[in-house]
C-alpha cells in the first residue's frame, strides 16, 4: 500500500440526507485506523481460545477435562450471545451519531472486557465469582464486538474508491490474521519460556494485559479519521429506527447476509482456532508444537485476504465467494482424514495453509459485501445484525459443536462434517445474493 495522502471525495445521498467526506490522511493509515479496533477484538477473542484448558482448569473445576474445556469454549461463546444486542445497539448509535464515535466507543468497551478477564481472579481464590467475573468480561467483549465489525467495515467502505472497495475490505479480515498470528506468537512464547505451573499461575494473564495496551494505539490511529454518515442532523431520519428500517425493509437481506457468512464462519472456528486445540487433544502434540497451526493460519490469512479482495474488484465477489467455500467443503474431509493418518507437524501446516488460504479467500470479499448491501441510512446496523447473529450461533459456539461432535460419536472427522454443512448454506446463499464489485453505494 502506498503511503501517499489520497484526496478521495465521495457524496452520498439518502432522502434529505447528504455527506461528503473528503479525508486527507493516507491509505495505510486510514486501513489501519478502520482496522485496528477488529483486529483487537480477534486478538482477545482468539488469546482465550489459545488458552481455553487453562482456564477451564483455573475457573471450572472438574474431575473430567473434556468437562473443563466445554465449560470454557461454552463461556467462550457466552461472548457471542452479546453480538446481536451489540450490534442492534451500537450499530444504530453508528447510524445515528456517527461512525467514527461508535468505534471509538467499542475500543473502550473492548478493553474494559479484556481486563476483566486478564485481572480475574480463580476459583480457587474467590469461589464463583471468579468464572462469573470472567463470564461478564466475556459479555462486555461480545457487546462491544458486535457493533464494531459493522461500524468499522462500513467507515471502510465508505471511504473506499468504487474500484477498490474489496480491496480495502479485505483488510477487516487481513487484520483478524494479524491478530490470531500476535495471539498464537504471544501464546507460543508463554508457553516456551514459561513452565507449565507458571503459566497456570500468572503467564495466561500476560496476553490479555497486552490486548489492553493495543486501546492507545487505535485511539490515536482513529483520531485522524473525518466521519462519512450520521443521521442525528436530520430530523425524519432521526424519528425512524435504523433497526426497524432495516428490519422492515431489508429483512431478506439480512437471512441471506446470515447465511452467506455462515460458512466462512465455521471454517474459521475449526481450521483457525480450534485446529491448535485439536492437534493438542487429538493428536497428541505438545502445546508449543501445536500453536503452530494457529501462527500459520494467521500469517495464511494476513497473506491471502488483500489479494482475493483485490481479485473481487476485478472478476467480482460471487465468483470468488462460490470457489472458495466449494473448495473448502470437497476438502476438508480428506484433510481430517490426513492429519488423523499422519500426525506430524508438517502434515498439520499443509492442512492449515490449503484450508486458511481458501477461507480468507472466501471471507475477504463476503464480509464487504455485506456492508455493500444495504443503503446508508441503515448500513451500520444491517451489517451489525447480520455478521452478529451469523458469527454468534455458527462461530462462537463452534468449538464447543466441534467438540461436543467428537466426544458423542467418538470420531475425529466430527468437525468436518459440521464445515461442510455450514459451507453449503454459504453456497446456497449466494444464488441470492446481488453482484456488488464496483458498484456506487446506495
Amino acid at each position: 500500500m502506498a503511503q501517499r495522502e489520497d484526496k478521495m471525495t465521495m457524496t452520498m445521498t439518502t432522502g434529505a440526507v447528504q455527506v461528503t467526506a473528503a479525508p486527507a490522511i493516507g491509505r495505510t493509515r486510514l486501513i489501519a485506523a478502520c482496522t485496528i479496533g477488529n483486529a483487537l477484538e480477534f486478538y482477545d477473542f482468539v488469546i482465550y481460545s489459545f488458552f481455553a484448558a487453562t482456564i477451564g482448569a483455573l475457573f471450572f473445576p472438574s474431575q473430567d477435562p473434556t468437562v473443563q474445556l466445554l465449560l470454557s469454549f461454552a463461556t467462550y461463546g457466552v461472548g457471542f450471545l452479546m453480538r446481536p444486542l451489540g450490534g442492534v445497539v451500537l450499530g444504530s448509535f453508528a447510524d445515528r451519531k456517527g461512525r467514527k464515535a461508535a468505534t471509538v466507543l467499542t475500543l473502550f468497551l473492548m478493553a474494559l472486557g479484556t481486563g476483566m478477564i486478564g485481572l480475574a481472579p480463580t476459583y480457587a481464590q474467590i469461589g464463583v465469582a471468579g468464572p462469573l467475573f470472567v463470564v461478564l468480561g466475556r459479555l462486555i467483549q461480545g457487546f462491544s464486538a458486535g457493533g464494531e465489525v459493522g461500524a468499522s467495515t462500513t467507515l471502510l467502505a465508505e471511504y473506499a474508491p468504487p474500484k477498490e472497495r474489496g480491496f480495502f475490505g479485505s483488510w477487516q479480515l487481513a487484520s483478524q490474521g494479524a491478530a490470531i498470528l500476535v495471539a498464537a506468537s504471544i501464546a507460543w512464547t508463554i508457553n516456551t519460556l514459561l513452565t507449565p505451573e507458571e503459566v497456570k499461575a500468572w503467564g495466561w494473564r500476560v496476553p490479555f494485559i497486552i490486548g489492553i495496551l493495543i486501546v492507545p494505539i487505535g485511539l490515536w490511529l482513529r483520531r485522524a479519521l473525518r466521519e462519512t454518515h450520521a443521521n442525528e442532523s436530520d430530523a425524519r431520519t432521526r424519528a425512524v429506527s435504523s433497526l426497524g428500517v432495516a428490519l422492515g425493509q431489508h429483512w431478506r437481506k439480512i437471512l441471506v447476509g446470515i447465511a452467506l457468512i455462515i460458512g466462512g464462519t465455521a471454517a474459521n472456528a475449526v481450521v483457525v482456532l480450534y485446529m491448535s486445540t485439536y492437534a493438542i487433544r487429538q493428536l497428541g502434540m505438545a502445546p508449543t508444537t501445536a500453536l503452530f497451526a494457529g501462527i500459520t493460519a494467521g500469517l495464511v490469512t494476513l497473506i491471502v485476504a488483500p489479494f482475493a479482495g483485490a481479485i473481487s474488484d476485478r472478476i467480482g465477489r460471487r465468483p470468488v465467494i462460490g470457489f472458495s467455500y466449494l473448495a473448502i467443503a470437497l476438502l476438508i474431509y480428506p484433510a481430517f482424514l490426513l492429519i488423523n493418518a499422519s500426525p506430524s507437524l508438517p502434515t498439520l501446516l499443509a492442512v492449515v495453509v490449503v484450508l486458511a488460504s481458501f477461507n480468507a479467500g472466501g471471507g475477504a470479499p463476503a464480509i464487504i459485501s455485506l456492508a455493500e448491501v444495504f443503503p446508508v441510512e441503515v448500513r451500520a446496523t444491517g451489517m451489525s445484525l447480520v455478521y452478529a447473529v451469523g458469527v454468534a450461533i455458527f462461530g462462537g459456539f463452534g468449538q464447543f459443536i466441534v467438540t461436543w461432535l467428537i466426544a458423542s460419536t467418538g470420531s475425529p472427522i466430527a468437525p468436518a462434517w459440521y464445515v461442510i454443512a455450514c459451507c453449503m448454506a454459504t453456497l446456497l446463499a449466494l444464488r441470492g445474493t446481488p453482484e456488488t464489485a464496483r458498484t456506487q453505494l446506495g
